[in-house]
Protein backbone atom coordinates (compact mmCIF):
# COMPACT_ATOMS: atom_id res chain seq x y z
CA UNK A 1 0.00 0.00 0.00
CA UNK A 2 1.46 3.46 -0.80
CA UNK A 3 1.31 7.07 0.69
CA UNK A 4 -2.25 8.02 -0.07
CA UNK A 5 -4.45 4.79 1.67
CA UNK A 6 -8.22 5.73 1.46
CA UNK A 7 -9.95 7.60 -1.43
CA UNK A 8 -11.16 9.71 1.14
CA UNK A 9 -7.56 10.99 2.19
CA UNK A 10 -8.35 14.57 -0.11
CA UNK A 11 -9.89 17.78 0.89
CA UNK A 12 -13.46 17.99 1.05
CA UNK A 13 -14.28 20.53 -2.14
CA UNK A 14 -12.50 17.69 -4.32
CA UNK A 15 -15.85 15.81 -4.09
CA UNK A 16 -18.49 18.58 -4.11
CA UNK A 17 -16.76 20.19 -6.87
CA UNK A 18 -16.42 16.75 -8.76
CA UNK A 19 -20.31 16.13 -7.96
CA UNK A 20 -21.10 19.23 -8.96
CA UNK A 21 -19.42 19.17 -12.25
CA UNK A 22 -20.89 16.00 -12.65
CA UNK A 23 -23.99 17.21 -12.55
CA UNK A 24 -23.99 19.95 -14.69
CA UNK A 25 -21.04 19.54 -16.80
CA UNK A 26 -20.70 15.66 -16.73
CA UNK A 27 -18.95 16.07 -20.43
CA UNK A 28 -16.74 18.55 -19.30
CA UNK A 29 -12.93 17.93 -19.97
CA UNK A 30 -9.91 19.68 -17.88
CA UNK A 31 -6.79 20.03 -17.43
CA UNK A 32 -4.70 20.52 -13.79
CA UNK A 33 -0.87 21.54 -14.12
CA UNK A 34 1.67 21.38 -11.02
CA UNK A 35 3.18 24.71 -10.19
CA UNK A 36 6.48 24.99 -8.10
CA UNK A 37 6.53 28.12 -6.96
CA UNK A 38 9.64 27.40 -4.84
CA UNK A 39 11.20 26.45 -7.92
CA UNK A 40 12.51 23.13 -6.23
CA UNK A 41 15.45 21.05 -7.51
CA UNK A 42 13.88 17.02 -7.11
CA UNK A 43 16.58 14.62 -6.06
CA UNK A 44 17.50 11.59 -7.88
CA UNK A 45 14.71 8.89 -8.31
CA UNK A 46 11.93 11.40 -7.36
CA UNK A 47 10.00 10.40 -10.36
CA UNK A 48 10.41 6.74 -10.19
CA UNK A 49 8.96 6.47 -6.91
CA UNK A 50 6.63 9.60 -7.10
CA UNK A 51 4.76 7.26 -10.78
CA UNK A 52 4.98 4.21 -7.81
CA UNK A 53 2.41 5.82 -5.48
CA UNK A 54 0.64 7.21 -8.25
CA UNK A 55 0.36 3.64 -9.68
CA UNK A 56 -0.57 1.92 -6.34
CA UNK A 57 -3.48 4.56 -5.87
CA UNK A 58 -5.36 2.79 -8.53
CA UNK A 59 -5.88 -0.17 -6.18
CA UNK A 60 -8.04 2.26 -3.62
CA UNK A 61 -11.37 1.62 -3.78
CA UNK A 62 -13.92 3.25 -1.07
CA UNK A 63 -14.90 0.63 1.31
CA UNK A 64 -18.47 0.13 2.94
CA UNK A 65 -17.78 2.06 6.21
CA UNK A 66 -16.09 5.00 4.35
CA UNK A 67 -19.54 5.41 2.25
CA UNK A 68 -21.99 4.83 5.63
CA UNK A 69 -19.63 7.97 6.61
CA UNK A 70 -19.87 9.82 3.73
CA UNK A 71 -23.51 9.41 3.74
CA UNK A 72 -23.95 10.88 7.35
CA UNK A 73 -21.52 13.42 7.08
CA UNK A 74 -22.30 14.64 3.72
CA UNK A 75 -25.79 14.69 3.36
CA UNK A 76 -25.68 17.31 0.59
CA UNK A 77 -23.76 14.56 -1.77
CA UNK A 78 -26.77 12.34 -2.75
CA UNK A 79 -26.76 8.35 -3.19
CA UNK A 80 -26.12 8.20 -6.35
CA UNK A 81 -22.72 10.19 -6.47
CA UNK A 82 -21.23 7.56 -2.89
CA UNK A 83 -22.51 5.01 -5.56
CA UNK A 84 -20.59 6.57 -8.21
CA UNK A 85 -17.32 6.92 -5.37
CA UNK A 86 -17.73 3.16 -4.60
CA UNK A 87 -16.89 2.16 -7.85
CA UNK A 88 -14.19 5.00 -8.93
CA UNK A 89 -10.24 4.11 -9.50
CA UNK A 90 -8.46 6.70 -9.96
CA UNK A 91 -6.62 6.02 -13.68
CA UNK A 92 -2.51 6.59 -13.91
CA UNK A 93 -3.22 7.06 -17.50
CA UNK A 94 -4.23 10.51 -16.93
CA UNK A 95 -1.29 11.47 -15.50
CA UNK A 96 2.02 12.70 -16.97
CA UNK A 97 5.05 13.59 -14.72
CA UNK A 98 8.10 14.16 -16.03
CA UNK A 99 11.17 15.93 -14.80
CA UNK A 100 14.11 18.31 -17.04
CA UNK A 101 17.35 18.97 -17.39
CA UNK A 102 17.93 20.68 -14.18
CA UNK A 103 15.78 18.66 -11.55
CA UNK A 104 12.43 20.64 -12.21
CA UNK A 105 9.13 18.69 -12.00
CA UNK A 106 6.27 18.42 -14.72
CA UNK A 107 2.63 16.77 -13.59
CA UNK A 108 -0.16 17.16 -15.76
CA UNK A 109 -3.57 15.77 -15.44
CA UNK A 110 -6.06 15.54 -17.76
CA UNK A 111 -9.56 13.79 -18.28
CA UNK A 112 -13.32 14.26 -17.72
CA UNK A 113 -13.59 16.86 -15.26
CA UNK A 114 -15.57 14.88 -12.67
CA UNK A 115 -12.84 12.69 -12.70
CA UNK A 116 -9.70 14.39 -13.18
CA UNK A 117 -10.13 16.71 -10.72
CA UNK A 118 -10.20 13.95 -7.62
CA UNK A 119 -6.12 13.86 -8.27
CA UNK A 120 -5.23 17.30 -7.40
CA UNK A 121 -4.86 17.52 -3.64
CA UNK A 122 -3.20 13.64 -3.10
CA UNK A 123 -0.73 14.33 -5.73
CA UNK A 124 0.55 16.91 -3.74
CA UNK A 125 0.41 15.17 -0.61
CA UNK A 126 2.57 12.72 -2.30
CA UNK A 127 4.95 15.59 -3.68
CA UNK A 128 5.49 17.05 -0.50
CA UNK A 129 5.82 13.69 1.31
CA UNK A 130 8.26 12.32 -1.08
CA UNK A 131 10.75 15.27 -1.25
CA UNK A 132 11.06 14.89 2.37
CA UNK A 133 11.18 11.02 2.59
CA UNK A 134 13.60 10.63 -0.28
CA UNK A 135 15.90 13.32 0.86
CA UNK A 136 16.22 12.29 4.37
CA UNK A 137 14.23 14.63 5.91
CA UNK A 138 12.62 13.88 9.19
CA UNK A 139 10.14 15.74 12.07
CA UNK A 140 11.70 16.68 15.19
CA UNK A 141 8.42 15.69 17.20
CA UNK A 142 9.89 17.45 20.48
CA UNK A 143 9.52 20.75 18.53
CA UNK A 144 6.27 19.60 16.39
CA UNK A 145 4.83 18.85 20.33
CA UNK A 146 5.64 22.28 21.58
CA UNK A 147 5.14 24.55 18.63
CA UNK A 148 1.22 22.73 18.29
CA UNK A 149 0.47 22.66 21.92
CA UNK A 150 1.56 26.81 21.97
CA UNK A 151 -0.49 26.90 18.95
CA UNK A 152 -4.00 25.61 20.71
CA UNK A 153 -3.30 27.44 23.56
CA UNK A 154 -2.90 30.51 22.21
CA UNK A 155 -6.30 29.37 20.16
CA UNK A 156 -8.54 28.97 22.98
CA UNK A 157 -6.87 32.06 25.14
CA UNK A 158 -7.96 34.13 22.38
CA UNK A 159 -11.39 32.05 21.06
CA UNK A 160 -10.19 31.47 18.05
CA UNK A 161 -12.48 29.04 16.05
CA UNK A 162 -10.56 27.44 12.94
CA UNK A 163 -10.62 24.34 10.75
CA UNK A 164 -7.91 22.62 9.93
CA UNK A 165 -7.01 22.80 5.94
CA UNK A 166 -3.36 20.72 6.10
CA UNK A 167 -3.37 18.31 3.21
CA UNK A 168 -1.46 19.78 0.38
CA UNK A 169 1.47 20.50 1.11
CA UNK A 170 2.12 18.42 4.92
CA UNK A 171 4.81 16.74 5.76
CA UNK A 172 3.93 13.51 5.75
CA UNK A 173 0.23 11.38 6.29
CA UNK A 174 1.44 10.31 9.57
CA UNK A 175 2.23 13.93 10.55
CA UNK A 176 -1.13 14.94 9.60
CA UNK A 177 -3.04 12.19 11.50
CA UNK A 178 -0.98 12.88 14.30
CA UNK A 179 -1.91 16.70 14.54
CA UNK A 180 -5.59 15.65 13.46
CA UNK A 181 -6.07 13.60 17.12
CA UNK A 182 -3.54 16.35 19.47
CA UNK A 183 -6.25 19.12 18.29
CA UNK A 184 -9.49 16.70 18.97
CA UNK A 185 -7.89 15.72 22.50
CA UNK A 186 -6.28 19.54 23.48
CA UNK A 187 -8.48 21.87 21.18
CA UNK A 188 -11.98 20.78 21.44
CA UNK A 189 -13.32 24.41 22.32
CA UNK A 190 -11.52 25.78 19.10
CA UNK A 191 -11.51 23.11 16.81
CA UNK A 192 -14.36 22.93 14.00
CA UNK A 193 -13.11 20.37 12.00
CA UNK A 194 -10.95 19.07 8.97
CA UNK A 195 -11.01 19.54 5.53
CA UNK A 196 -9.09 16.22 5.03
CA UNK A 197 -12.47 13.50 4.76
CA UNK A 198 -10.87 10.48 5.58
CA UNK A 199 -8.88 11.96 8.49
CA UNK A 200 -12.78 13.30 9.52
CA UNK A 201 -13.49 9.74 8.86
CA UNK A 202 -10.75 8.19 10.79
CA UNK A 203 -11.12 10.30 14.05
CA UNK A 204 -14.83 10.57 14.43
CA UNK A 205 -14.45 14.89 13.56
CA UNK A 206 -16.68 17.30 11.53
CA UNK A 207 -15.81 17.85 7.89
CA UNK A 208 -15.04 21.07 7.17
CA UNK A 209 -14.46 22.89 3.58
CA UNK A 210 -15.38 25.53 0.96
CA UNK A 211 -15.02 25.68 -2.58
CA UNK A 212 -11.97 26.07 -4.90
CA UNK A 213 -11.17 28.27 -7.73
CA UNK A 214 -11.27 25.58 -10.20
CA UNK A 215 -14.79 26.00 -10.34
CA UNK A 216 -14.91 29.57 -11.02
CA UNK A 217 -11.80 29.27 -13.63
CA UNK A 218 -14.00 26.61 -15.18
CA UNK A 219 -16.89 29.49 -15.82
CA UNK A 220 -14.43 32.07 -16.46
CA UNK A 221 -13.32 30.04 -19.46
CA UNK A 222 -16.83 28.95 -20.62
CA UNK A 223 -18.88 31.67 -19.73
CA UNK A 224 -16.62 35.16 -20.28
CA UNK A 225 -14.61 36.62 -17.31
CA UNK A 226 -17.39 39.07 -16.60
CA UNK A 227 -19.85 36.75 -15.57
CA UNK A 228 -17.80 33.76 -14.14
CA UNK A 229 -18.86 34.63 -10.10
CA UNK A 230 -22.34 35.22 -10.76
CA UNK A 231 -22.71 31.92 -12.63
CA UNK A 232 -19.93 30.13 -10.27
CA UNK A 233 -22.31 31.17 -7.91
CA UNK A 234 -25.85 30.42 -9.19
CA UNK A 235 -24.57 26.94 -10.29
CA UNK A 236 -23.29 25.91 -7.04
CA UNK A 237 -26.69 27.49 -5.61
CA UNK A 238 -28.32 25.02 -8.23
CA UNK A 239 -26.20 22.07 -7.15
CA UNK A 240 -26.17 22.06 -3.17
CA UNK A 241 -29.56 24.42 -2.70
CA UNK A 242 -27.94 26.55 0.19
CA UNK A 243 -25.78 23.81 1.69
CA UNK A 244 -21.88 24.97 1.43
CA UNK A 245 -22.60 28.90 1.57
CA UNK A 246 -18.80 29.20 1.60
CA UNK A 247 -18.02 31.41 -1.57
CA UNK A 248 -14.23 32.55 -2.82
CA UNK A 249 -13.44 35.97 -3.68
CA UNK A 250 -9.99 36.51 -5.12
CA UNK A 251 -10.48 34.30 -8.57
CA UNK A 252 -10.48 37.32 -10.44
CA UNK A 253 -10.00 39.64 -7.94
CA UNK A 254 -11.70 40.69 -4.86
CA UNK A 255 -13.34 44.36 -6.38
CA UNK A 256 -14.62 42.04 -9.32
CA UNK A 257 -16.23 40.18 -7.20
CA UNK A 258 -17.61 42.23 -4.88
CA UNK A 259 -19.19 43.62 -8.09
CA UNK A 260 -20.83 40.03 -9.06
CA UNK A 261 -22.29 39.60 -5.61
CA UNK A 262 -25.72 40.23 -5.66
CA UNK A 263 -28.14 40.45 -2.60
CA UNK A 264 -29.90 36.87 -3.50
CA UNK A 265 -26.13 35.54 -2.62
CA UNK A 266 -25.39 37.58 0.07
CA UNK A 267 -27.98 35.94 1.66
CA UNK A 268 -27.57 32.54 0.64
CA UNK A 269 -24.12 32.39 1.27
CA UNK A 270 -23.00 32.43 5.16
CA UNK A 271 -19.45 33.82 4.12
CA UNK A 272 -16.33 34.97 2.05
CA UNK A 273 -13.37 32.87 2.04
CA UNK A 274 -10.13 35.51 1.97
CA UNK A 275 -7.34 33.76 0.35
CA UNK A 276 -4.90 36.78 -0.71
CA UNK A 277 -4.51 40.01 -0.71
CA UNK A 278 -4.36 42.02 2.34
CA UNK A 279 -6.78 40.96 4.99
CA UNK A 280 -7.66 44.42 6.61
CA UNK A 281 -8.81 45.72 3.23
CA UNK A 282 -10.57 43.10 2.57
CA UNK A 283 -12.39 42.95 5.70
CA UNK A 284 -14.08 46.96 5.35
CA UNK A 285 -14.24 45.90 1.80
CA UNK A 286 -16.94 42.91 2.60
CA UNK A 287 -18.60 45.58 5.30
CA UNK A 288 -19.23 47.89 2.79
CA UNK A 289 -20.42 45.51 0.42
CA UNK A 290 -23.40 43.90 2.86
CA UNK A 291 -24.01 46.84 3.89
CA UNK A 292 -24.30 48.37 0.38
CA UNK A 293 -26.96 45.39 -0.15
CA UNK A 294 -28.82 46.20 3.18
CA UNK A 295 -27.61 42.78 4.64
CA UNK A 296 -26.30 43.09 8.23
CA UNK A 297 -22.63 41.76 7.98
CA UNK A 298 -22.35 41.33 12.25
CA UNK A 299 -24.93 37.83 10.59
CA UNK A 300 -22.17 36.68 8.28
CA UNK A 301 -18.26 35.32 8.04
CA UNK A 302 -15.14 35.85 6.59
CA UNK A 303 -13.37 32.80 6.49
CA UNK A 304 -9.51 33.69 6.15
CA UNK A 305 -7.14 31.01 5.16
CA UNK A 306 -4.59 32.97 3.32
CA UNK A 307 -0.88 31.51 5.05
CA UNK A 308 -1.97 32.11 8.43
CA UNK A 309 -0.63 31.47 11.42
CA UNK A 310 -1.37 31.94 14.85
CA UNK A 311 -1.02 35.39 15.79
CA UNK A 312 -1.97 36.54 12.20
CA UNK A 313 -5.29 35.26 13.30
CA UNK A 314 -5.63 36.71 16.74
CA UNK A 315 -4.44 40.28 15.01
CA UNK A 316 -7.54 39.41 12.19
CA UNK A 317 -9.83 38.49 14.79
CA UNK A 318 -9.52 41.67 16.46
CA UNK A 319 -9.67 43.79 13.43
CA UNK A 320 -13.55 41.86 12.87
CA UNK A 321 -14.53 41.92 16.72
CA UNK A 322 -18.05 43.90 16.64
CA UNK A 323 -18.06 44.60 12.73
CA UNK A 324 -18.29 40.93 11.06
CA UNK A 325 -17.72 36.86 12.29
CA UNK A 326 -14.57 35.50 11.63
CA UNK A 327 -13.49 32.00 10.81
CA UNK A 328 -10.04 30.42 10.15
CA UNK A 329 -8.53 27.73 7.67
CA UNK A 330 -5.34 26.88 8.82
CA UNK A 331 -3.11 24.41 6.43
CA UNK A 332 0.61 24.15 6.53
CA UNK A 333 1.56 26.05 9.58
CA UNK A 334 -0.30 23.19 11.30
CA UNK A 335 0.25 20.35 9.12
CA UNK A 336 4.22 21.08 8.53
CA UNK A 337 5.51 22.66 11.28
CA UNK A 338 8.25 20.25 11.98
CA UNK A 339 11.52 21.74 12.70
CA UNK A 340 13.39 24.33 11.51
CA UNK A 341 15.41 22.53 9.76
CA UNK A 342 12.16 22.03 6.94
CA UNK A 343 11.05 24.22 4.45
CA UNK A 344 7.32 23.57 3.55
CA UNK A 345 7.14 23.54 0.06
CA UNK A 346 5.09 26.02 -2.17
CA UNK A 347 3.57 24.05 -4.23
CA UNK A 348 0.06 24.19 -6.04
CA UNK A 349 -1.89 22.29 -8.93
CA UNK A 350 -4.23 24.61 -10.88
CA UNK A 351 -6.77 24.06 -13.71
CA UNK A 352 -4.77 24.77 -16.71
CA UNK A 353 -7.42 24.66 -19.89
CA UNK A 354 -10.98 22.92 -20.05
CA UNK A 355 -13.31 22.50 -22.50
CA UNK A 356 -17.47 21.48 -22.60
CA UNK A 357 -16.83 18.42 -24.81
CA UNK A 358 -14.12 15.98 -25.79
CA UNK A 359 -14.72 17.09 -29.28
CA UNK A 360 -14.12 20.83 -28.35
CA UNK A 361 -11.26 23.21 -28.90
CA UNK A 362 -9.69 23.78 -25.39
CA UNK A 363 -9.85 27.04 -23.78
CA UNK A 364 -7.41 28.61 -21.33
CA UNK A 365 -7.77 28.95 -17.38
CA UNK A 366 -6.39 31.64 -15.28
CA UNK A 367 -6.62 32.90 -11.90
CA UNK A 368 -5.85 36.95 -11.14
CA UNK A 369 -4.79 37.14 -7.66
CA UNK A 370 -5.23 40.03 -5.35
CA UNK A 371 -1.58 40.03 -5.21
CA UNK A 372 0.44 41.31 -8.14
CA UNK A 373 2.86 39.54 -9.75
CA UNK A 374 0.87 36.11 -8.50
CA UNK A 375 -1.09 35.63 -11.19
CA UNK A 376 -1.62 32.22 -12.83
CA UNK A 377 -1.95 30.89 -16.53
CA UNK A 378 -1.14 31.96 -19.85
CA UNK A 379 0.45 36.01 -20.10
CA UNK A 380 -2.00 36.82 -23.54
CA UNK A 381 -5.16 35.60 -21.20
CA UNK A 382 -4.42 36.66 -18.11
CA UNK A 383 -4.14 40.00 -20.21
CA UNK A 384 -7.10 39.90 -22.50
CA UNK A 385 -9.16 38.94 -19.02
CA UNK A 386 -7.40 42.11 -17.17
CA UNK A 387 -8.41 44.33 -20.11
CA UNK A 388 -12.05 42.90 -20.30
CA UNK A 389 -12.50 43.21 -16.64
CA UNK A 390 -11.24 46.86 -16.90
CA UNK A 391 -8.38 46.11 -13.93
CA UNK A 392 -5.43 47.64 -16.57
Amino acid sequence: MGIIKSILDTDLYKFTTSYAYAKLFPRAYGQFKFIDRGNESYPEGFVEKLREEIQFMSDLALTDSEAIFLRKELPYLPPIYIDFLKGFRFNPEEIKVEIDSDNHLSILAEGLLYRVTLWETPLLALVSELYYKIKGIKPNMDYAREALDLKIDLFKENDIRFSFFGMRRRFSFDIEDWVTERLKQRGEECFFGTSNVYLAYKHNIKVSGTHPHEWIQFHGAMFGYKMANYMSMENWINVYDGDLGTVLTDTYTTDVFMRNFSKKHAMLFTSLRHDSGDPYTFIDKAINRYQELKVDPQIKYIIFSDGLDTEKAIEIKRSCQGRIGAGFGIGTNLSNDVGDHVKPMNIVMKLWKCKMTEKDKWHKCIKLSDVQGKHTGDPEEIFLAQKTLELI
